[in-house]
């Protein structure tokens, strides 16, 4: 799973108004450090009450690269899979209402869920005490540990305490990687995505991975390269994330169905076919039954996600990857295009008025200029996405890119039209004035388009830049080509093949546009020797 975020990163965003924790599965220290006692489990004194309500019950998580939490189902990519969503599923039904999964990049679940985007958070989010001070957790569904990944080929790093002179990889920002790291025997790497972790192990970069059982299992164990060594390392509990003091009612509406769950062994059920059921949950729940349920989900994504051989069926792999790229390549364009169209507007306007206006509007555009070309364009996007509702301005995910994107380069695009304005000579406002025309006249149709002939290769290259910084919105939910490309490669483990097809995607997109753009330069070229 992704990283927790550090608390200097949380301040950091907070002070652009971008307020909230990521959460993931970490560990607690190893065999000589004490784990804490989970909480125990409740009897269930009552039934549990059904919610007759019709408002969908609506649950956020990240499903890009969250195997076998949550996750795009590879035989079928446009349905969602994993332990997690079955889990919530079967709450729903509990409680007689919808449930609706909302995608949301890992660092904006906790502030998407403070900003009620959905009503709880379910992924691998562990209950640390850090973490129980900033949310409230329902009780725990899910138990395991740590364990070691080693290549199949490897030998003698088969317990914690043989770590020692090597380098070890986990996720960042969490427990292990902090346990580790006071041990100086050791080289710790910390990792954003576990599919690339699980690649430099492949590369023997890394010499063994330390994290949580299941993705050990479904990234380790599940890969013929890889194999699980030695005894399990200290404790994890996850819990279902609730705002803080918020959502009390439904949040022990959710504790009462996940009891029903332990105590008619629904949940039994669930983690067995995900092949999930741990000891530690059996001494947890004090269900050491054997239902004899085959992992029927495990042994579907084993068979979904098997390397394929020859090329035949690498070709046809790769073409039931092309509607998701397609998709992707048109949100991408979309988003691009739209928040184009604002920037050239924009920029326009700002350079006319840093140029040609009165002063304190020009000092205002030169303001606003400095201001968005000295912020990183990611702070602007969660600033925007996340920061504005604290102020009662809410935005879809894709008018939040496209004015997001489009805000940013109308900074530069309006330096690029200040430049092209700066080129024209002066006399020819002058000879403009002399015929008779005013001054905004004299822009329109003298000033202006001169300068549009000088700035249109830029302006081509720009739009290049911004199909590219796209990528950047995938933060707030928007499925384009890069996270297109993010989902396929980690659930495939295939960087090259999709890599190729998705750079290619790009490539496609951008040039017709730049074709248009050398049309457009010939065009204007030849008029202006005709107007000559």
């Amino acid at each position: 799973m992704t990283s927790v975020l550090s608390r200097l990163r949380a301040r950091f965003l907070a002070g652009f108004a971008v307020v909230g924790f990521a959460f993931h599965g970490v560990s607690a220290w190893a065999e000589n450090t004490p784990a804490a006692e989970p909480p125990q489990p409740e009897p269930v004194t009552a039934p549990v009450t059904a919610d007759v309500s019709s408002t969908a019950l609506k649950w956020g998580a990240d499903g890009t690269s969250n195997v076998p939490y949550t996750f795009h189902d590879p035989s079928d990519e446009n349905r969602m899979s994993g332990f997690e969503y079955d889990i919530m599923e079967e709450i729903g039904r509990r409680l007689g209402r919808d449930a609706q999964f909302v995608q949301n990049d890992w660092d904006g679940l906790i502030p998407g869920l403070e900003r009620n985007f959905y009503l709880m958070v379910i992924c691998g989010i562990e209950m640390t005490p850090e973490h129980i001070e900033a949310v409230d957790f329902s009780q725990p569904y899910y138990m395991t540990s740590e364990r070691i990944v080693v290549r199949r080929d490897q030998a003698g790093l088969d317990s914690y305490e043989r770590l020692g002179g090597h380098t070890i990889g986990t996720v960042k920002d969490t427990l292990a990687e902090r346990m580790m790291g006071e041990r100086h025997d050791i080289t710790v790497r910390g990792y954003d995505e576990e599919s690339n972790m699980f690649e430099d192990l492949r590369n023997k970069r890394l010499d063994a991975i330390l994290i949580d059982g299941p993705i050990a299992l479904y990234y380790g164990e599940a890969d013929p390269a890889f194999r699980i060594v030695g005894p399990p390392v200290g404790h994890v509990s996850y819990g279902i994330a609730f705002p803080k003091g918020g959502n009390i009612e439904l949040r022990k509406q959710v504790d009462a169905a996940l009891k029903a769950m332990i105590t008619d062994g629904t949940l039994h059920r669930i983690l067995a076919r995900w092949n999930l059921w741990t000891p530690e949950m059996a001494a947890w729940t004090g269900d050491y039954s054997q239902p004899g349920i085959a992992p029927t989900e495990w042994e579907r994504y084993i068979a979904a996600t098997a390397p394929t051989k020859g090329w035949k069926a690498r070709f046809d792999r790769y073409v039931s990857f092309l509607p998701l790229i397609g998709k992707g390549a048109v949100m991408t364009l979309a988003v691009s295009a739209c928040a184009m169209v604002l920037a050239v507007a924009l920029g326009l306007i700002l350079a006319l008025t840093r140029r040609y206006g009165p002063a304190w509007a020009a000092a205002l555009a030169t303001l606003y200029i400095e201001v968005i070309r000295g912020t990183p364009l990611l702070i602007q996007v969660l600033f925007i996405f996340y920061g504005l509702p604290g102020i009662g301005i809410r935005l879809s995910p894709f008018v939040a890119g496209v004015i997001s994107l489009g805000l940013n380069y109308a900074a530069y695009e309006a330096e690029n039209y200040r430049a092209g304005l700066q080129s024209v000579a002066r006399g020819q406002m002058e000879a403009a004035t002399a015929l008779n025309m005013t001054h905004s006249q004299a822009l329109r149709y003298v000033v202006v388009p001169q300068a549009f002939r000088v700035v249109v290769p830029v302006m081509t290259n720009d739009f290049i830049s911004l199909l590219k910084d796209s990528s950047l919105v995938s933060i707030i939910t928007l499925t384009e080509l890069s996270q297109t490309y993010v989902r396929l490669s980690s659930t495939y483990f295939d960087y090259f093949g999709t890599g190729m097809m998705v750079g290619g995607a790009y490539l496609l997109l951008g040039l017709p546009f730049v074709r248009l753009a050398k049309m457009a330069e010939r065009r204007l070229a030849v008029s202006e020797r005709r107007g000559g």
